[in-house]
């Protein structure tokens, strides 16, 4: 139900941040309790659980157990996971599953009428459930957003980015938000005791990315401005293989692909996984995005050849890979399409317990823009959206038995970045950056160079978008160069070995991260590309 800005002022309602499906979700479970719900583009636009290809992971089929599911999720996960958590959360899976088909969801059914489940990367069984075969996350934000809408407890923003959180005598008290897509408009203030945010990854930090547009670590970068804690920011999984024709964010060639024979190529047409790793193709994420990342760095280039495990096929098999790459005028049947790896998965965020709350009072977390221990330091496929659901109930069961003091007034606005246009070519200038320095492959002078140049930007950015992407980039950056090992998805070229003895999950905060900052400042500046930082 769509509202009158001027009615929301002085709102007690529960206040979420994100229409992708963490924000959707817990809405649609704190129903018929009131709840405005903030969306920076439409709903069912703009949210990275639409793009999903592969699905949700559920131990649903016979044989399987969530102590399996569990157990995978810490193989991965690069010793960093959080064994409670994953179990928690692989036990929750189904009747999170099942709220989702109560909702309208049509996940595949096999011929028994039974869920059907598929296998992917790392899963020891066929445990991933779908919709369409590759459509699982825009049928699932389709069938919330169309459930959002008929829901009369929940007011609906749309169009509107929140940039700053306001906060009073260490809890929240409001939001600061601003027409989406116009830095000049008038800021418009939020009271609200109870601040769910929900407004996905960082993946437009990135030259390259998967993620829509509206991923650019707004909420990471509003909850740290605020003080909460941030846990494990270095660690951003890369997709291997981002169809590179031009598209900004890059389409998705789904893994899945490779699990039907599809193989990895260069320009000379050499097979370059099969020396990297025993598994090839189907190696660890993070593995397979280097091996593309060096064989690009070479000069050799890097091609999905899928003609002739698909062939023919490939158009009925993988529909939506399909239309990306018809669309740039490549025919997968008959041609190696152009790869990249691409920025895809956050799995550091704001730092949640096991009820979704931050560290400040009144403010929880729930999907991408979180941390709750589940991912550690590399995501296991699909373990994303189930996360998103798991935790959004959670939240909404944690608020649902609280009772919120009123709120008189709405809080002062805070001061942030003057209005005006964002500064596009500083944006770009950031994004390729992060891109080349904090990206697939880092080392200590890369990194110290992007901490000092994401430090001076959010000093001094002139406009509030920048100055929240910088916020972000600054966290990634500075816990990336803080952190000298290889774990996970975080590979340092110059301490490319695990350290040895228990992982150490990062949890810090944006006042300690400028602290780094400051101390890179004396340093002597590393000899790197002017380009780069021009």
């Amino acid at each position: 139900m769509q509202h009158d800005i001027h009615d929301l002022a002085r709102t007690d309602d529960v206040v979420i941040v994100g229409g992708g499906l963490a924000g959707l979700f817990c809405a649609l479970k704190l129903a018929p309790r009131p709840v405005t719900l903030i969306s920076a583009a439409p709903l069912g636009q703009g949210a990275s659980s639409a793009w999903a290809q592969g699905g949700i992971a559920a131990a649903v089929a016979e044989g399987d157990t969530p102590e399996a599911h569990a157990a995978d999720t810490v193989a991965v996960g690069g010793g960093l996971v959080d064994e409670a958590v994953a179990l928690g959360i692989a036990r929750e899976a189904l009747p999170r599953i099942h709220d989702l088909l109560a909702f309208g969801v049509p996940f595949d059914r096999d011929l028994d009428g039974r869920l059907a489940a598929g296998r992917e990367a790392a899963h020891s069984a066929r445990r991933i459930v779908h919709v369409r075969g590759d459509g699982a996350g825009a049928a699932i934000i389709a069938a919330l957003s169309d459930a959002v809408r008929r829901t009369p407890s929940i007011r609906l923003m749309e169009g509107f980015v929140a940039e700053a959180l306001l906060t009073a005598d260490g809890a929240v008290s409001g939001l600061q938000l601003r027409k989406a897509g116009n830095p000049a408009a008038r800021q418009i203030v939020l009271a609200a005791r109870a601040v769910v945010l929900a407004t996905g990854g960082i993946g437009h930090l990135y030259a390259v990315t998967t993620n829509p547009v509206e991923a650019s670590g707004s909420g990471l970068a509003i909850a740290a401005r605020a003080g909460a804690v941030i846990a494990d920011p270095e660690f951003v999984q890369f997709h291997p293989t981002a169809i590179m024709v031009g598209g900004d964010p890059a389409p998705l060639a789904t893994e899945a692909l490779r699990g039907e024979g599809a193989t990895l190529i260069n320009g000379k047409g050499e097979r370059f996984m099969l020396s990297r790793h025993p598994l090839a193709e189907l190696a660890p994420r993070d593995i397979v995005a280097r091996g593309v990342f060096a064989e690009i760095a070479a000069g050799r280039g890097a091609f999905l050849d899928a003609r002739q495990a698909l062939g023919a096929r490939f158009a009925t098999k993988f529909p939506t890979v399909h239309a990306s790459c018809t669309a740039a005028g490549i025919d997968p049947a008959t041609q190696p399409i152009p790869i990249a790896p691409a920025a895809h998965y956050h799995m550091g965020g704001i730092a949640v317990d096991a009820r979704g709350r931050s560290s400040i009072e009144g403010l929880w977390a729930a999907g991408e823009v979180s941390s709750t221990g589940a991912h550690g330091a590399n995501r296991l496929a699909s373990n994303s959206l189930l996360e998103a659901v798991v935790y959004a109930a959670r939240v909404a069961d944690d608020i649902a038995g609280r009772t919120m003091s009123s709120t008189a007034r709405p809080p002062d606005p805070v001061v942030t970045a003057r209005g005006g246009a964002a500064d596009s070519a500083a944006v770009k200038r950031l994004r390729t950056m992060m891109s080349a320095h904090v990206g697939v492959i880092r080392d200590g002078d890369g990194l110290a160079e992007a901490v000092r140049r994401f430090a001076a930007i959010e000093r001094e950015a002139g406009d509030i978008v920048l100055r929240i992407m910088a916020t972000s980039a600054l966290l990634v950056a500075t816990a990336a160069w803080t952190r000298r090992e290889s774990r996970g998805a975080h590979f340092r070229s110059d301490h490319p070995a695990e350290t040895p003895g228990p992982g150490r999950r990062t949890m810090t905060t944006l006042s300690a991260m400028r602290d780094v900052a400051h101390s890179l400042d004396d340093r002597p500046l590393p000899r790197i590309a002017q380009s780069m930082i021009a």
